[in-house]
């Protein structure tokens, strides 16, 4: 049905990457409105494979060239609308607190107001590491998270919470830097 090369260029294509982990977004909230073992293992192995397009299509679009406006700004809503589900349905069963997944969610709204405003005023503030380092923990607790059950004598679900733990301070110490490094921007 699909030839290597159609594949190769779907998967090469940044813009549809960032539709196609959108896309995921709801199976994965549907697999977690019935959580068992099965369907949150399919959840996990989904928010994984949408995770890793977040890397590839950043990846594509500058080994390619293939940088756009559509990718600038729908990129980051498709990160932060996928962890943002994940967060919200792994809160809303109890396994993680809600003020955690407050917090992580309010920090980015707020960085987002702030780069939106930024960009009106024809500031940029790029990414920092710390907010990749975030990202990177984020998605790390999100994962094992998600899997919930023990698998192998494993408990996914501590490892998650000390990930979790650990992204909790990351988003907050990197919503302070952005604020700081905004700040210098401002005429207020």
């Amino acid at each position: 049905m699909f030839s290597k090369n159609k594949i190769k260029h779907l998967l090469s294509n940044p813009n549809k990457l960032t539709l196609y982990r959108m896309a995921a977004i709801p199976v994965v909230v549907i697999l977690m409105v019935f959580p068992n073992r099965l369907f949150t293992f399919i959840a996990a192995l989904l928010f994984s494979a949408a995770a890793i397009t977040d890397y590839l299509d950043g990846y594509f679009a500058r080994l390619h060239g293939l940088e756009s406006s559509f990718g600038k700004i729908m990129d980051p809503v498709a990160d932060k609308l996928l962890v943002a589900s994940a967060f919200i349905m792994l809160s809303s069963h109890n396994w993680i607190p809600g003020w955690i997944v407050c917090i992580i969610i309010g920090r980015e709204i707020a960085v987002t107001g702030l780069r939106n405003f930024a960009v009106k005023n024809r500031e940029d503030i790029a990414a920092s590491n710390l907010g990749k380092y975030k990202t990177g923990f984020q998605i790390a607790a999100i994962i094992p998270l998600l899997f919930h059950y023990p698998y192998f004598g494993v408990n996914f679900h501590a490892i998650g919470t000390l990930f979790l733990w650990a992204a909790m301070v990351l988003t907050v110490w990197s919503g302070v830097d952005y604020f700081i490094r905004f700040k210098k921007h401002l005429k207020i």
